[in-house]
């Protein structure tokens, strides 16, 4: 493998590994849509609240997040490729069991334990970590089109999902869902087996703390700050993420626009998320981050007021605009300012942490629904937390600011 700039890490083979892991976590990422497309066809055939199936979601994130930490040690140990793989059929095995459930704590077992902590563990967060090892020059739009499979996966699954719910049901859509996984998963794992390439003479050092600070905060301070920053976005995330399909039929729309609802919203974050990692390239990526809070901070608002049809398309496409940009600059962030023989599991922690946000965001709103018969408190209430991420994040901010240090700098 050649480099394509005498003193970059950046190879070639570097974008196949990035198309690959976009496809891995597109696909992966088709069990949670299940639940968020068929989550009252799920709630009324067990018999239960939607809290159950919320909790299902819940379940799956707070595995997949301190599943995370598991496979990020293993990757680092023995690359990429066993965890991946493992973490693929692990997926395909979950979503086979959760077309078999009967009752509440089967499907929590196919979610959080298969799906979550086995399953989409070995995604998201070891994907990226793999991805910032193989790119210096252009990170931020390699982190984010691995990213943006969030988006890919919320334009192409909700319309598919609603489609078969409909004609078989939720069962045999997670059973379908189950083969597909295992034969496109696996192959797609192979491509990404290659170790990263070692920098070349020359190469620019990253940017990072190498006195155990970061713009004179001990630097576990600050990770810990970042851990509480993401909890707040993605707290607030999570709330229209997984329940728009729900709010919006409760407000008396049609299903089949309720999840196009949800697809228009990920349409957007999908071009979105690879316009912010540009950005971040260019700005930095506590700025792009800050914007990208403010924006779904606004669009959070909006949904809490907005019932006619073509409001909620525009309030998805601006929040879509606005979520997208958010998480992929963690990654950069922690890249920058932590030493690299760390990366793996402080990425693996931001995540896990993430995965938190989205467990109490989506278990939240349910909740919440079901004690007021309306999601307009939960939306306020995410907006609530929002605030909190944009206060933290700011105040890193403008203390790097303040002090001068050019850790976030582009380039």
């Amino acid at each position: 493998m050649s480099h394509s700039h005498p003193h970059s890490v950046e190879t070639s083979y570097g974008w196949v590994v990035i198309i690959a892991s976009l496809l891995l976590n597109s696909i992966g990422l088709g069990a949670p849509n299940i639940l968020f497309v068929t989550l009252k066809p799920i709630a009324a055939d067990l018999e239960t609240a939607r809290w159950v199936p919320s909790m299902a979601f819940s379940l799956m994130m707070i595995g997949a997040g301190t599943g995370g930490i598991i496979m990020g040690w293993w990757m680092d140990k023995r690359g990429i490729l066993q965890p991946v793989l493992f973490g693929s059929v692990m997926i395909a095995l979950g979503a086979f069991i959760a077309s078999f459930a009967e009752d509440r704590w089967s499907l929590f077992l196919a979610n959080g334990l298969f799906i979550g902590f086995l399953g989409k563990a070995a995604m998201i967060a070891p994907l990226i970590a793999n991805a910032t090892r193989w790119f210096d020059r252009r990170r931020g739009l390699a982190i984010s089109i691995i990213a943006s499979g969030q988006g890919l996966a919320g334009a192409l699954w909700p319309p598919l999902i609603r489609y078969l719910n409909d004609s078989v049901g939720w069962r045999e859509t997670y059973f379908y869902f189950s083969i597909f996984a295992i034969c496109t998963m696996l192959p797609l794992a192979w491509l990404i087996r290659p170790r990263p390439p070692v920098p070349p003479a020359g190469a620019p050092m990253d940017r990072n703390a190498a006195d155990g600070l970061v713009f004179g905060l001990p630097a576990n301070l600050v990770q810990g700050m970042l851990w509480l920053a993401v909890i707040g976005c993605c707290t607030a995330m999570a709330m229209p993420v997984v329940h728009l399909v729900s709010h919006a039929t409760d407000l008396g729309h049609p299903a089949a626009r309720a999840a196009e609802l949800l697809s228009v919203m990920m349409i957007a974050g999908f071009i979105s998320r690879i316009g912010f990692g540009m950005l971040a390239d260019r700005i930095g990526a506590v700025p792009t981050l800050l914007i990208g809070s403010a924006c779904q901070a606004v669009m959070l608002l909006v949904f809490s007021m907005t019932e006619s049809l073509s409001g909620l398309y525009i309030a998805a496409v601006l929040f879509g605009l606005g979520f997208a940009g958010i998480m992929p600059c963690y990654p950069m962030i922690l890249r920058m300012w932590f030493p690299v023989s760390q990366i793996g599991w402080r990425i693996a922690a931001q995540f896990m942490f993430a995965a938190l946000g989205m467990a109490l965001g989506g278990w939240m709103a349910g909740q919440m629904y079901d004690l007021t018969g309306s999601y307009g408190p939960a939306f306020l209430t995410g907006l609530a937390f929002n605030v909190m991420n944009f206060v933290i994040i700011g105040s890193l901010f403008f203390r790097s600011r303040r002090i001068g240090d050019s850790a976030d700098a582009p380039g």
